[in-house]
């Protein structure tokens, strides 16, 4: 049976706009196993790096309400200073954008250095220097010896990104949340992270949160995948399942603006609509109809809720029994197909 490493109850995490705070990830329960992946995907806008923030503790002013469960002990309610210790130490984070989550004034050996003092004060500074070149080897630097005392200004983009990833794993952590880790890589260098990650996962036994809107990458990395929409899981299933039989119309819309090289296409279709402001997103009804406008009101639940409608496989909302694209039904009345 699957060990529960992470559990996340009824999360939200609200921003104040003006006077009122605005649910940016809005009643999310989720879990995430030893040595599993779970992918999060969505277009850009829908609360998965906020999400991600969230079970970290890195809002600053933001309104958090529910359990994160880590180890059965909940981090959403506990002091900044015992956060402190399991950060960097029992929990990872892969950054999204390393340029940005480097210090430009630092070596790259003292920044990695630094995340091993923190949690291993015993470590003496020639085993410290040690271990970090060990780890630039782990990911995968070249002649890492040399690039212990360079600056981040002098590396690449991907070998930011593996920086990035060894101060992330620099204490083996249990939980490795890995924040569209290779957003503005090259496919080859996107290749080379992704298994440096998967090997990390079975080398560690840790269970990840892989953030990310590149269905390729879900499909080539994750356990099971959540799809979130406008702060809201939509659908979680296993990889497996999504793929084959996926059923909320905001997933399916997903799979079906990927290109086909198996047939002719003449345009690509287009979602319509866009990921309304946390200001103006709807907190009733459904939160994808206005995006499907071509099905009735009455296909939505009023207070939509997830639905397992198989087992691990959850879909909120009850339009997906009602969903197909406009120009598959113009087709099927061309064919006479009911």
């Amino acid at each position: 049976m699957a060990e529960k490493l992470l559990e996340i109850q009824n999360l939200k995490t609200s921003f104040r706009i003006r006077d009122d705070y605005f649910a940016a990830v809005d009643d999310v329960t989720l879990t995430v196993n030893k040595n599993e992946v779970l992918a999060i995907v969505g277009e850009s806008g829908c609360g998965k790096s906020a999400l991600a923030f969230s079970i970290m503790g890195l809002h600053n002013r933001a309104k958090i309400e529910g359990n994160i469960l880590f180890k059965d002990e909940d981090i959403a309610n506990i002091a900044p200073s015992k956060l402190n210790k399991l950060r960097g130490n029992k929990m990872g984070m892969i950054f999204q954008d390393p340029l940005t989550a480097l210090n430009p004034l630092m070596e790259i050996g003292d920044q990695i250095g630094e995340a091993l003092l923190l949690h291993n004060k015993e470590l003496s500074k020639s085993k410290r220097k040690e271990r970090v070149i060990e780890l630039l080897n782990k990911v995968g630097i070249p002649r890492p010896e040399y690039v212990y005392e360079q600056f981040p200004h002098e590396l690449s983009g991907g070998m930011r990104q593996r920086v990035i990833i060894a101060i992330a794993i620099a204490n083996k952590p249990d939980l490795l949340i890995a924040d569209e880790p290779t957003t503005a890589l090259d496919v080859t260098i996107q290749s080379q992270i992704l298994d440096l990650i998967k090997d990390l996962k079975d080398e560690m036994d840790s269970g990840i949160v892989l953030i990310t809107h590149d269905l390729g990458v879900v499909a080539e990395m994750a356990d099971r995948v959540a799809v979130m929409y406008a702060g809201q899981i939509v659908e979680l299933a296993d990889v497996d399942t999504l793929f084959e039989e996926p059923l909320h119309p905001y997933t399916r819309s997903l799979f079906n603006s990927i290109p086909n090289t198996a047939e002719k296409q003449d345009k690509l279709h287009v979602i319509q609509g866009i990921v309304p402001s946390l200001q103006n997103l709807p907190r009733e009804g459904c939160r994808f109809a206005p995006r499907i406008p071509w099905i009735d009101n009455s296909a939505h639940e009023a207070h939509p809720e997830l639905h397992e409608v198989k087992p691990g496989h959850f879909v909120r909302c009850t339009c997906y029994k009602h969903f197909s694209f406009p120009e598959h039904s113009k087709e099927e009345q061309q064919h006479g197909v009911s």
